[in-house]
């Protein structure tokens, strides 16, 4: 599994459920990768298409293989989950990014808007530069050959 830096441009959502009552909603998202959560900005009165163009970042390195973004709706009282996309790295860790992507949120198994990001990873120096652990030991996996 690689290890590196994931950069996570989280662009904008539409279509989401406009339902509160008085007023538009509000809302913002909770990225999550494994232990590691951010939360975007929440867009007063946004409503169902709302834009946000922020920047987040998760060090990978590990076997997990998922971006997983929640649609939350901040309000007074308790903030409501809108919907939910489960992304897969495999695409951005194989080629180290994937441009602009429209992704499906679900609630309940229902289709309830998309949101759009942009993927990026950057592996760490150490693999760039080819580096190999068998060569921190002064070649002795080598040199234990000719004995």
């Amino acid at each position: 599994m690689p290890r590196g830096t994931l950069e996570v441009v989280l662009i904008s959502a539409k279509g989401l459920d406009d339902n509160d009552f008085l007023t538009s909603v509000d809302p913002y998202v909770i990225l999550t990768y494994r232990a590691q959560e951010h939360k975007s900005n929440v867009q007063e009165g946004a409503g169902s298409n709302p834009q946000w163009n922020e920047t987040f970042l998760f060090t990978v390195s590990d076997a997990a293989s998922e971006l997983n973004l929640k649609i939350m709706e901040k309000d007074n009282y308790s903030d409501d989950n809108i919907g939910e996309a489960k992304i897969s790295l495999d695409a951005v860790l194989e080629e180290g990014s994937v441009p602009e992507s429209v992704y499906k949120l679900v609630k309940e198994d229902e289709y309830c808007g998309e949101i759009k990001v942009a993927l990026t990873f950057k592996p760490e120096r150490n693999e760039e530069q080819g580096y190999n652990k068998e060569e921190e030991s002064g070649g002795w996996k080598e040199s234990s050959r000719d004995f």
